[in-house]
């Protein structure tokens, strides 16, 4: 989308809600990561292409270019956000104006509470050359189960599983500090579904991202919601965005399946179903990780991602759900879930993101 689509898109009412949205944002941001030690600034939206966003001390103006609220999710935006209010917190609060701009100071500032300090570009952490490596194995045994035989896709899937257990924990056992960032997955929801829950589950406990239900901002509906936002590794987090795309997609299509089967013309069972696809297939990988640890492979977490997310999200709220309704559709879609076999099938998910490896930038 280009800047001029973007601008003619927010017209004056969506412009209105969504300064209200930002600042909202901000005043929570500087509560949480501020101590209350900033003063509410001017929020400006601009058309300018050169930066996402840029504080202006002389003026106290924050800026955010209206093109990354309709190109990038919310938490990128917030990020964003962010960015800028640690700029006005190093000028205004800390009074440090000797050095430049994102100088040893700023960069402290952001470490601190996990905020991305790079100047320039999207906040998105690159993966490294091992992790570029780890990925493009995995996508070609995820490659192999797409076209092979059933209880060959099974063992290429199975193999890719231990191929990311063994990667992650050769990297926590290591002396190298690991560099961690986040992505959003799927859109803003006003009900987050159960399926989503479990989604989130399994990717905690099988693919080494910690996610985090956040409040956001639907730009285009003006209406506020919850997003998915996980935290981990560069690699770990093109494996969390493709296994979510990857199950939604095929869940979506059991579910249709089921439909026809059973000649269903409304969707009244479709989240139960879903519900008990994720149910199915975390089970399946549960078993896989059990056979992993009894061959020695144990996972005991990553105590630098658990620091990463407690900076960024110094008050996290655990809550409980009661679980899904069982049905026959749950138990429908728990037996499907079950044979499900991850593979390199999806190109394109609702989070936005593209294949198992990004292109290069």
């Amino acid at each position: 989308m280009t800047s001029r689509t973007a601008a003619a898109r927010l017209d004056p009412v969506a412009e209105a809600r969504l300064l209200e949205a930002l600042s909202a944002t901000w005043r929570h941001y500087a509560a949480l990561h501020f101590s209350g030690a900033l003063r509410p600034p001017v929020l400006e939206l601009t058309d300018t292409t050169a930066t996402w966003g840029a504080w202006h001390g002389e003026t106290r103006s924050l800026e955010l270019s209206r093109r990354l609220f309709l190109e990038q999710p919310w938490s990128v935006a917030c990020e964003v956000l962010r960015h800028e209010m640690a700029h006005q917190y190093v000028d205004e609060a800390l009074g440090c104006r000797s050095e430049s701009a994102h100088g040893p100071v700023f960069q402290r500032v952001c470490r601190e509470r996990g905020i991305d300090a790079r100047a320039a570009g999207v906040p998105r952490s690159r993966a490294s050359a091992d992790e570029e490596r780890l990925l493009e194995r995995v996508s070609k045994l995820l490659a192999l189960a797409e076209r092979a035989p059933q209880h060959e896709a099974e063992a290429a899937a199975s193999a890719a599983q231990r191929l990311i257990l063994k990667y992650n924990l050769e990297r926590a056992h290591g002396q190298a500090e690991a560099s961690y960032g986040f992505r959003q997955l799927g859109k803003v929801s006003g009900r987050v579904e159960q399926s989503q829950k479990i989604l989130a589950g399994i990717l905690a406990e099988h693919f080494f991202v910690s996610p985090i239900w956040v409040c956001a901002y639907d730009v285009l509906t003006a209406r506020h919601g919850r997003a998915l936002e996980v935290s981990g590794t560069p690699a770990n987090l093109e494996l969390a965005e493709y296994v979510f795309a990857f199950l939604n997609h095929t869940a979506s299509h059991l579910w249709r399946s089921y439909q026809r089967e059973c000649g269903l013309t409304g969707n009244r069972d479709r989240r139960t179903f879903e519900a008990g696809v994720m149910m199915g297939f975390r089970a399946r990988l549960a078993e896989e990780r059990e056979r992993s640890r009894e061959a020695g492979l144990v996972w005991v977490g990553d105590p630098g991602l658990e620091d990463y997310v407690h900076r960024r999200h110094p008050t996290v709220v655990t809550a409980r759900s009661a679980g899904p309704r069982r049905s026959s559709a749950y138990y429908a879609g728990r037996a499907a879930g079950q044979g499900i076999v991850l593979r390199r099938g999806v190109q394109q998910g609702p989070s936005g993101g593209g294949g198992l490896l990004p292109p290069k930038r």
